[in-house]
Parts: structure tokens; sequence; C-alpha cells
């Protein structure tokens, strides 16, 4: 069998979240961290997902790596590309969803494609056009209060019309319920019009599974990784994909065990409540980062004590916090900057304690998973068992030995998440 799917993801943890689906829908899939151009594959896998950090840079750099992504994928021949953003839509002022979309679509030839975020595991679901967390609008969620990309708007078909030059249509829920075949007749009527981009309405896994096989014989997919968990029963009809036992199988789990939060979303910081009820834990500030790096050699010294005091309990260094704080940061430092100090400060404390013997690493927030995984110099990572919906622990290979790493979306997860995936990673390497 010839590798099946190849997914530009733009983000981190939207790349494990994908690649999550999928293995757990019996596809061996390696994630591929950065520019893939150069780096062999591994026998045996049915998927690629190249995770870039492309969801809040400028545009022309998304683009780029988007597109050098692309050519990568196409070189390795694979049948189908799925580009992997947030199932929140969020990204830049600028972009930079339609506009990366548009710029594959005509690598690849294409004249259409769809716009499927809705992942209904975790509560985002598209209705009329509209995009749901749980039974709130978008922009009435928390996502307004996302420190980089603010959502205030929850019709899609109006944010990705103000990304694009092409026109936007949408597939009604009707439609989708009335089968796939009414779903490809639709999308056909929106090509014969012109129209390149299609929102999908999605309120659950059977929409998914209608909006799969109505679209997988497209060059180009889009969305959240809802749709992953659908597709790959569509390539097994086509015969493009063989049956696999134990896709998600890791070695076994060694060293001690952090976790490193950046997110400053609703449910990370529940997770991180939860966390300092039953253990202690470190907060960095960024305006103290801003004066230098003692704030850094304090939470070494943090977490060196307590991994010394209780070697089997997970250590928490923690930079979120509520919205009217990190504003005020902002307002002092500048987004950019605020970003940046915390996720420097997160990678610093990544690669000493990784070096040190930490061989279970959770990690919360798309930029910092980001730059925790550029800090540790990591180029792939096999993905294992899932701990929630979209988290899935994974591994990868350091001087050190084996590192079991989870890379958690801010807003994904349960609460406790921050205890008990050390002890679904044990249950599943035992």
């Amino acid at each position: 069998m010839s590798l099946v799917l190849g997914a530009i993801a733009d983000d981190f943890t939207g790349a494990t979240d994908l690649a999550n689906n999928l293995v757990r829908s019996g596809m061996r899939t390696v994630q591929i961290l950065g520019d893939p151009t150069g780096k062999p594959l591994p026998e045996g896998v049915d998927a690629v997902v190249v995770a870039l950090k492309s969801r809040s840079c400028a545009l022309d750099e998304a683009l780029k790596d988007s597109l050098a992504a692309l050519d990568w994928l196409r070189g390795q021949g694979v049948r189908q590309v799925f580009f992997k953003y947030c199932s929140t839509f969020d990204s830049t002022a600028e972009g930079n969803i339609g506009p990366v979309a548009d710029a594959l679509l005509e690598r690849l030839g294409g004249r259409q494609t769809v716009m499927v975020p809705a992942f209904p595991t975790t509560g985002r679901t598209v209705y009329q056009g509209h995009l749901f967390v749980g039974d709130r609008l978008l922009n009435d969620s928390g996502m307004q209060d996302h420190p980089l990309n603010p959502m205030t708007d929850a019709d899609l078909v109006r944010v990705l019309g103000a990304q694009t030059s092409h026109p936007v249509g949408l597939v009604s829920h009707a439609v989708i319920r009335a089968g796939a075949e009414a779903c490809r007749r639709r999308l056909g009527e929106l090509d014969a019009s012109g129209v390149r981009h299609v929102i999908c309405d999605t309120l659950d896994d059977d929409d998914l599974d209608v909006l799969a096989a109505a679209t997988v014989e497209l060059p180009l997919v889009t969305g959240g990784s809802g749709l992953g968990q659908a597709l790959p029963a569509e390539y097994r009809r086509k015969g493009w994909l063989a049956p696999v036992e134990d896709a998600a199988r890791l070695a076994p789990a060694q060293g001690r065990s952090l976790v490193l939060s950046g997110s400053c979303s609703q449910a990370t910081l529940a997770q991180v409540e939860h966390f300092l009820e039953h253990r202690p834990g470190f907060a960095l500030d960024p305006l103290s980062l801003a004066q230098g790096d003692q704030p850094i050699a304090e939470a070494l010294d943090f977490v060196r004590r307590q991994h010394a005091e209780s070697p089997d309990e997970p250590v928490l260094v923690y930079a979120s916090a509520a919205p009217d704080r990190v504003k005020a940061a902002q307002q002092q430092l500048g987004v950019a900057r605020a970003g940046e100090l915390v996720e420097r400060a997160l990678a610093s404390l990544a690669t000493t304690l990784v070096a040190e013997g930490v061989g279970r690493l959770l990690v919360a927030g798309g930029e910092t998973s980001g730059a925790v995984v550029s800090a540790l110099s990591l180029d792939r990572l096999r993905i294992g068992p899932q701990i929630d919906a979209g988290v899935p622990w994974t591994q990868a290979s350091v001087a050190a030995g084996t590192l079991s790493l989870a890379l958690k979306s801010g807003n994904f997860g349960g609460i406790d998440i921050f205890t008990r995936g050390f002890a679904v990673l044990e249950e599943a390497t035992r």
C-alpha cells in the first residue's frame, strides 16, 4: 500500500490532534516536526502529518512553509492532502486559513475544497455556517479573549470571505442529512457557480462520516481533526488502506514527569487550578521574565526539589493566567514580546530538565508546544494512545533515551489531565 494521506497542520498540538484520530481509526501515522524537506519516512506508514507553526505567523511565512510541506508530501506520493487548522477556526487578522487554502489548492490544480472545522466529540459544531463551542457561539465561548487570535465572529462564511478573493459557500445540515450523494451534488452545483471554499455544517459524527464519503476524492480537504477520524473508513472502502492492529503501541515510558503550561484558555486555567489543589506548582510571569532569567533559575530549583521529594509525581510550571493579567502584561511588553518571553522560558526549562532525566512531558498550548519541540530539536513523533479527545501520547528519541510527550491544545482535555495523563501513559506502555 502507498502513502494515503498527507496533512499540513498549522500548529504542533493540532498536528498531534489529527494524528491521534488517524491512529485511533487504524492508520499508522508519523508526525514530522517543522520543514520536512530531506527527512526520510519510516517503512509501513499510512499517513504523515507535517506540523508547522503557521497559525499565528506572518502570512508570507505561512504560505512559504505550507507550500514547501505540500511539495514534499507530493514527492511522497500521497493520495489526498489535508490542511489542518483549529476547530475554533482561529488565525491571524490577515488569514491565514483562507490564503493558505487558496495556495494549496492552486498548487494541486484543484477547483474546490471543503472547510470542516467541527469536532463534535469536543463540543465544536457548525450549524448554518456558525461555529459553536458547546451550546455557545464561538464569539461567546471565551475565544473572544484569546491572547493571540481572538475570535469575535462565529459566522464562518463571513470570516473566511474576508480572507479570500474567491466565493465562499455553505453545505447546509439539511443537505448533509440527505447523504453523501446529496452532498456531492451540492458541491458540484457550488463548483459550477464558481464557489471555491465550502463551509460544511456538522453536528455529530454521523455528519462527519457523510462528509468523508462525499469528499474522499477531492485532492484537498481542510478542517479540524474531526474529519480525520472519518476518512480512514472511506480509504478502506476504496482499497487504499489495509487493516492494521495496534497502530498506537509505544515503548515503555521512562523518566520523571513534568507539565509545562503556557496556554491561557479557560480549559487550561481550570486544569491548572485543579492540579494546584493537589500538588504545588510554579508560576512564571512575563513581566518578571522581562527583567532577566532569574525566574527560570527559580523554576528549575523548584522542579528539582519536587522531583527529589516525590520522584513519582508530576510537577507543574505554568505561565497560564486570567485574561486581565494577560492583557496587562501585553500592554506593558507588547503581545509578541510577552508571548516570546513565556515560550523561551518554558522551552529552556524543557531542554534542561529532559537532559536531567524528565522522560514524561505534557505541554499545554499550541505556541508553547511549538517552542518546546523546536528547542528539543525533535524531528518526528510516533503517535500513541489517547489521553482525552485530541490529546495523544507520542514518543521521540532524545539523547537521554526515549521521551514520552503529550502536546495539548489549550482548549482540550478533562480537568484532571495534568495528573491522569501520566496514569494513562503507564497503563498503555506497561
